[in-house]
């Protein structure tokens, strides 16, 4: 995974960022979180009065937004790779960064009842999608493709299915594709599974497969502000951990 990514911050996914520079919190987050994510924010918002904007992307994405000037807040990542990066360019408030949650990888399938698969070695996944696609995000700078893409490699399977392979910007486009039964299989995160009715988890990857989920989230250097500094609190809060929790993350804090 270490091996793309200062190339990928000189890409272009370098594009600017579509928050703004105004006096709300600004979250940049891993698109996985969206659902969690955004009932923390709202529960923020009713609590406090403060305002929260939060723009959704794959990691690597925002942390190139972020090395290029983006003026966020707060970096949630689902990977610590692109946290390390955005902490290296000297980006991090000093002493702010936590690995708050985890997930499970999962392999999705069309439908509500989709029959379930034993996911080892011996899996034909192949022969399983015959002519169609498997769906994974950027397989370079999204961390669940990242994730996917070395599962494979680790089952002996990627060299079969990677001509099949759909990449897509994010982890909720791959669910969103699968959900409408525009490629039978996709690879997402646990959490990512349950925020569509139209999809079934048929397998869950072994954990000793690919490198452990962990999300880091951190305050960005310029994030003085007390609202800021609360929000960052409050992803870590009873309230905002029983929202993380409700939608399957495993908190970690």
């Amino acid at each position: 995974m270490r091996r793309s990514i200062l190339g990928f911050c000189l890409s272009a996914f370098l594009s600017p960022s579509l928050a703004d520079a105004s006096d709300e919190v600004v979250v940049f987050a891993a698109a996985s979180l969206k659902t969690a994510l955004d009932a923390v924010a709202a529960d923020f918002e009713d609590r406090t009065g403060h305002r929260v904007s939060v723009s959704y992307a794959g990691s690597g994405k925002l942390a190139a937004q972020i090395l290029s000037g983006a003026p966020a807040d707060i970096f949630l990542s689902a990977s610590s790779e692109w946290m390390d990066v955005v902490e290296q360019a000297g980006a991090l408030a000093d002493g702010t960064r936590r690995d708050i949650l985890g997930n499970r990888l999962v392999l999705i399938a069309h439908g509500r009842d989709a029959p379930p698969i034993v996911i080892g070695p011996d899996l034909d996944l192949a022969a399983l999608l015959g002519r169609d696609r498997l769906a994974m995000a950027f397989l370079e700078g999204v961390p669940a493709g990242q994730y996917g893409k070395a599962a494979l490699i680790d089952l002996g399977l990627w060299a079969s299915v990677e001509p099949a392979v759909a990449q897509l910007d994010n982890v909720r486009a791959v669910l969103t594709l699968v959900a409408r039964g525009e490629a039978p299989f996709g690879i997402v995160y646990a959490t990512d599974a349950v925020a569509s009715d139209n999809v079934t988890v048929v397998g869950v990857f072994p954990k000793d497969t690919h490198p452990p989920i962990v999300y880091p989230a951190a305050l960005l250097v310029h994030a003085t502000a007390e609202p800021e500094r609360a929000f960052f609190d409050a992803l870590m809060s009873d309230i905002g951990s029983a929202r993380f929790e409700e939608q399957g993350f495993i908190l970690l804090h």
